[in-house]
Formats: structure tokens, C-alpha cells, sequence
């Protein structure tokens, strides 16, 4: 039981009443009174709430959230009370969140419920653990609080940005990809994946004749090619320190793990097949390419548990591993993060190496802070000085980009907000090139 504000105000009347009656005798006695008629109200009160358990609450919500999307939680509150109640409704979130403002107040019928719903947007993989629900009922008189404990604790664990993918899958049923940035590539040249010959019709290409086929059957024939299938497509992910910068509460890690899992989705929409490599100070996950049903089920199995490191990362170990597991050429897309050129010239010769044997596509970070701060004016001569380094270190990311090209090594720069999309760009591009 809790004493509500009013409690207290109609008490301080009293006292004062009480109180001027030691000035005018009259009003002792009528603060008397209302001592009086305030503890028959309290009991009338506490009787109507304790009376019977008239209130009744749960929480729903999906059984796993997505990382760093909006996911909704819903408590449903339930009155058994035979008149109408105020209530008060209090979630104990995950205190990760550091929110105390997650409480609803509500105005209830006789046997009335209602719902109210609100969102949470998780930054990091784990497990979130949420307390119980509390509930104070309040009647009409409002001297008085119930408390009701509804609900049970619960442990959600929050997996890569799954949700993302059935946004991507909703558009592309709806040929609507367009909306999230995703580019039409224009394909250029010719398939190269066999399908079928059949006779020539007016407008196909004479270039696809089949003479052999023609001479046999009297008339004109010609191959049909379609795009190459079953390509193998996989994420490799640097799970070291220079992973560990934030970009909206949201490690780059985080960001290449939602990416890594929109794009294996979209590649076996293509119908290639989709892997994944972690690695750090060691080689650490592999999952061979495939595109069988439950691929996408182990991708984010694997997917959750992943964190950084502080050491450095070994870029050796993920050459020697690749040449052991890897045996058909394939598309890698590295996602790592470069501070500059002299952390890029430490592995270029693994870069090198790599891009021999398999397609590589190195994906790393635009620093969107710095990039903030250099547009700001400066305002003093210490201002320009930083200005100028600034600008220095945002000019060795264009020129690592320039370096790689040299080496015939394709490259994305990107800020971590547009990666999932750039990415999904630039392998649509290559597949349309014939790159991969």
C-alpha cells in the first residue's frame, strides 16, 4: 500500500485546520472532524482496492530482437475490478538501455483492458534480461495506491539486424529495392552460363548462332546463355580493435555483421551461395558457402556470439586458413578498417595474395565525426592546425582507395549508415561485369 499525493494534501489541511484552532476554538473542532471522516475514507479506499486482485498484466514481445532496429514490446493490462480504476503501469526494461521513463498511465472501465505498446532499439548482440511488470492501482477517492507484481523476468537475445532482411525481401516482392538506394545495373556484354539451344526467332542476337546445331537441323539455331549461378560469395570480417569504433552507439563490427547477412540473403536471391569467415589475432569462424535452406539460419547462429578483440589482427593466418578450406575461386568481400596508409601497407602483401587466388573486394569505413568536424568553421589558428590534420587523415582514405586500385584490388569506402546498401551496389555491379 502507498499514500498518493492527495493523502497528503487533505492531511496538511487538517493539520492546518487543527492548528488555527488555537486562534478561533471553532476550528479545532472541524479539523477534529475531518481527522475523522480522512481515516474512514482511507479505509473505505484500501477496502475497495484489497477487496479483491482486480488487476492483471503481461508482457509480448518476439522472442529475439534485431540489432539496431526499432523493436516493439507490448504489455496488456486487465481490470477485474467492478468500478473504474487508474493505473499506473511500470516496465522493468534491460538496464542497458538506461531509461527510467518506460511508464504508461491509464484510465480503466469495469473489467476493461487495454494495451500499450512501446519500442526498444538495442545497439549491441547478447542477452537482454527484463524484470517484471509493476502495476499501482488507484480508485476514484485517490488516497490510496495498490501495488500489483505481474509478469515473470525474461532474457531476450538480440541477434544480427534480421529485420533487415524482410524489409529487403517485402521490396524486392514489390520491385521496390530502389526506395533503400539500391542501384538497376545496366549488364553489359554476354552471359557466360549455358542454359539451352532452340531455334532463332527475329530480334535475338546472330552473334549466339550455333552453326554445328544449324547445319543438323536445317535451320537456324542459337545458344541461350543466362547469368553464371552457384558462385561462391563469402563475408570475411576483421574482428580487431580497430572494429571497436562506435558510429551511433553501434560498434563497426556490429555494422559489418548486419551487412554481411543482408548481402549473403541477397547473393542466394541470386542463387549463389553465401559462406562466412570471422577472424582475429587467429582464424576463428568458417562456414562453407551454400545456398541450402537452413544457410541463412547458421549464418546468424554464427553471427550472434561474434565480438572483438584488442589484439592485431593476423592477416596470414587468414591467407594459410583460405588456401586450406577455400579450393574454387570466389568472391571475398573483407570488411576491415584502415587509419592509414601505414596500417594498409602492413597487409597489402596478404591483400595481394588473396586477390590471386579469389576476387576481393575490401570494404572499410568513412570516419563520419571527422568528417563533421572539418565542415565546421575553424576559429582559431589552433582550429586550422586541427582542420588540417583532419583533412589529412580523410585524404589517406581516398588515396588507399587509389592504392588498392593500382593493385588491382577493388575497394569500397563507405560510412558505416550506408553500408548494407553500397555493398549490395557494388556486388550487383560486379555479378553484372562478370567480375566474380
Amino acid at each position: 500500500m502507498y499514500l498518493n499525493r492527495r493523502f497528503y494534501i487533505v492531511l496538511v489541511l487538517i493539520i492546518l485546520l487543527t492548528g488555527a484552532g488555537y486562534a478561533f476554538i471553532p476550528f479545532f473542532a472541524i479539523g477534529q472532524w475531518g481527522l475523522l471522516v480522512l481515516c474512514l475514507v482511507v479505509l473505505a479506499d484500501g477496502y475497495m482496492l484489497y477487496r479483491t486482485r482486480g488487476i492483471k498484466a503481461f508482457r509480448r514481445c518476439a522472442a529475439r530482437f534485431s540489432n539496431g532496429d526499432e523493436n516493439p514490446v507490448d504489455i496488456r493490462v486487465e481490470s477485474s475490478y467492478p468500478y473504474p480504476v487508474a493505473v499506473e503501469v511500470i516496465d522493468e526494461i534491460p538496464f542497458v538501455f538506461q531509461r527510467r521513463n518506460v511508464r504508461f498511465g491509464l484510465q480503466l472501465l469495469p473489467g476493461e483492458g487495454k494495451t500499450v505498446s512501446y519500442r526498444l532499439c538495442p545497439t549491441r548482440r547478447g542477452v537482454y534480461s527484463f524484470g517484471r511488470i509493476r502495476v499501482f492501482a488507484t480508485t476514484r477517492i485517490g488516497l490510496l495506491s495498490r501495488r500489483y507484481t505481474c509478469g515473470s523476468p525474461l532474457d531476450i537475445k538480440v541477434y544480427p539486424s534480421y529485420l533487415m532482411l524482410h524489409r529487403y525481401e517485402l521490396l524486392a516482392i514489390n520491385d521496390n529495392l530502389t526506395e533503400l538506394g539500391i542501384k538497376r545495373i545496366r549488364k553489359v556484354g554476354h552471359h557466360t552460363e549455358f542454359e539451352q539451344i532452340k531455334e532463332y526467332v527475329k530480334g535475338d542476337d546472330y552473334r549466339t548462332v550455333n552453326w554445328k546445331a544449324s547445319a543438323r537441323r536445317h535451320e537456324l539455331m542459337v545458344n541461350v546463355y543466362r547469368d553464371e549461378r552457384s558462385q561462391p560469395i563469402y563475408n570475411v570480417i576483421d574482428k580487431g580493435r580497430v572494429m571497436q569504433q562506435a558510429f551511433h552507439g553501434m560498434t563497426l563490427l556490429d555494422y559489418a555483421i548486419n551487412a554481411s547477412l543482408v548481402l549473403s540473403y541477397m547473393a542466394m536471391r541470386k542463387e549463389d551461395k553465401a559462406g562466412l569467415i570471422t577472424f582475429d589475432e587467429h582464424f576463428d569462424t568458417f562456414v562453407p558457402a551454400s545456398r541450402q535452406p537452413g544457410q541463412m539460419q547458421a549464418l546468424l547462429e554464427h553471427l550472434y556470439a561474434q565480438q572483438t578483440s584488442f589484439g592485431e589482427t593476423d592477416f596470414s593466418s587468414l591467407c594459410i586458413c583460405l588456401n586450406k578450406r577455400v579450393n574454387k575461386r570466389s568472391l571475398l568481400i573483407l570488411y576491415t578498417n584502415f587509419s592509414g596508409m601505414g596500417s594498409m601497407n602492413r597487409q597489402l602483401p596478404y591483400l595481394q595474395q588473396l586477390n590471386r587466388q579469389h576476387r576481393l573486394l575490401v570494404v572499410f569505413f568513412e570516419d563520419t565525426d571527422l568528417k563533421a568536424y572539418i565542415e565546421e568553421p575553424a576559429k582559431d589558428t589552433e582550429g586550422y592546425y586541427r582542420h588540417v590534420i583532419a583533412e589529412k587523415f580523410i585524404f589517406e582514405k581516398r588515396l588507399i582507395v587509389s592504392t588498392l586500385k593500382q593493385h588491382g584490388i577493388y575497394s569500397l569506402l563507405t560510412t558505416p549508415g550506408n553500408l548494407s546498401v553500397n555493398v549490395i551496389n557494388k556486388y550487383l555491379e560486379m555479378k553484372s561485369r562478370h567480375l566474380l
